[in-house]
């Protein structure tokens, strides 16, 4: 089976949900509900890859600074991943929507069981017009928090594993800029946007730079790396900037917005 054109999956990362102080941002909470809400009722399958356990944990634990340990870190992933759902959940309620929570490991995409399993149940709950709100496993999996050669790293290569797995058509990963530039444009004013990439080649890799908000884990690097995992499965994967989810709207359209890194055809 190929893939399914009217199923997407949206990634955001901790710097769209938490503004420039650190606290949870709740008018953007809001705005990706409603915007994934309205892109469902439109016949779209919506799966929604979130980052943010730690820092909205952080905030509901009220710790400062924020802390260096795993333990610690670990901990507030765990009362954060309850924070974030709930607020999930009441925003989504808002649109008349039911969400649910994925929570995954490396090692479930490593056993073929475990695999199955999962994808039984996305497609089970896109069936019933449930929208899977996917996050690793962070309480119990260190890979996103400490680790630097590891399957999922953070947020962006599991959104590219999520949409192989799920044999989602288009992959959009909300980053702190516009897209892919061919320097940083925090750094460089004079940064040229690049529409359109067809290979994640020599030529492009060295222009992804180093880390990038500190509020998250991901840089640009990383989201070229879920882009080629995603392009190699024929998956188009679109890098736009999580301050306007309603972007959204003119990518399904196929309009151009930030980024797109076109899927290899494998028909």
């Amino acid at each position: 089976m190929g893939l399914y054109y009217n199923r997407i999956v949206v990634k955001v990362g901790t710097s769209t949900l938490t503004n420039e102080i650190g606290q949870n941002n709740l008018k953007a909470f809001d705005c990706i509900a409603r915007v994934l809400s309205d892109i469902q009722n439109m016949g779209y399958e919506v799966i929604l890859v979130s980052s943010g356990a730690i820092a909205v944990g952080i905030n509901k634990l009220r710790t400062k600074p924020r802390p260096t340990s795993m333990r610690i870190k670990q901990a507030a992933a765990a009362v954060g991943q309850c924070s974030i759902m709930y607020l999930y959940d009441k925003f989504f309620s808002d649109y008349d929507k039911t969400v649910a929570q994925i929570l995954l490991n490396a090692e479930d995409m490593e056993n073929e069981e475990k695999k199955e399993n999962l994808i039984n149940t996305f497609n089970t709950l896109l069936e019933m017009g449930i929208i899977p709100i996917v996050n690793e496993n962070d309480s119990v999996s260190y890979t996103e928090i400490q680790s630097e050669d590891k399957l999922f790293g953070d947020n962006d290569t599991l959104s590219a594993v999520v949409s192989v797995l799920c044999k989602a058509k288009s992959l959009v990963i909300f980053s702190d800029i516009d897209g892919f530039y061919d320097s940083d444009p925090r750094l460089h004013p004079d940064a040229k946007l690049i529409e359109r990439i067809s290979a994640i080649d020599e030529k492009v890799l060295p222009l992804a730079g180093g880390a990038g908000s500190r509020r998250g884990t991901g840089g640009m690097k990383t989201k070229l790396q879920a882009a080629k995992l995603a392009m190699s499965q024929g998956i188009d994967t679109i890098i736009t900037n999580g301050k306007n989810p309603a972007a959204l709207y003119k990518i399904v359209k196929g309009d151009n917005v930030g980024t797109i890194f076109i899927g290899k055809n494998i028909e």
